[in-house]
């Protein structure tokens, strides 16, 4: 996880207004390998283990590795970095779903980038450049307005949707695939303006 990231976290109990604390027991080139995250109005701590972060609450279920693999598609991210519309970094992208099997190619086609993968579909991978892994759970741990940009997909897109409008910063891109018939409502329910949609890409902006 990159020490980017982990300045964009707020705790999932107390609400986005609360910053967490971490502490470092292995870090490389700016990327926290081994430590933990904690706040100081609840003392909840959530660790950072093998370069991958739990955001979720305790107590915390194991992880079930991911129901598939696919591999990296550089013409998929490249595909992803059209959609959002970014073009250089610095900042942080939110990725879930099967898309978060492009993270690492999408962080090389779009210089100087993070991008977060929610859900840790990657969790039980290597550290990679340019990826931060995360467990989260409904509640997502970053500030408001933090973030540059976010890919979501399906029903499970539907279930993150608020969060991930809250975290989205000014003028920055929602892409969700394979959205279902109500994405669009959605998607304005919760203060963003749909600009592009076909039958497998809705992409709206935030206000």
């Amino acid at each position: 996880m990159h020490l980017l990231v982990t300045d964009r976290l707020s705790c999932v109990r107390c609400g986005p207004d609360f910053r967490l604390i971490l502490s470092i027991d292995e870090m490389s080139e700016r990327r926290v390998l081994e430590g933990a995250l904690a706040c100081s109005n609840c003392r909840e701590r959530y660790p950072i283990g093998g370069g991958a972060g739990d955001l979720r609450l305790a107590p915390r279920e194991p992880l079930s590795p991911p129901e598939s693999s696919l591999t990296a598609d550089r013409n998929a991210a490249v595909r992803l970095a059209a959609l959002l519309g970014v073009e250089r970094g610095p900042g942080l992208l939110v990725v879930a779903g099967s898309s978060a099997w492009h993270a690492h190619p999408l962080s090389q086609v779009i210089e100087g980038i993070e991008v977060a993968v929610l859900r840790a579909p990657l969790h039980g991978e290597s550290e990679q450049k340019g990826v931060s892994r995360i467990s989260v759970s409904d509640r997502l741990p970053f500030l408001t307005g933090s973030v540059r940009g976010a890919v979501i997909e399906g029903d499970s897109g539907v279930a993150l949707l608020s969060e991930v409008a809250r975290v989205l910063g000014t003028g920055s891109r929602l892409v969700f695939l394979g959205p279902p018939g109500t994405a669009r409502a959605l998607v304005q329910a919760h203060g963003l303006r749909p600009i592009a949609e076909s039958d497998e890409t809705l992409i709206s902006q935030r206000k």
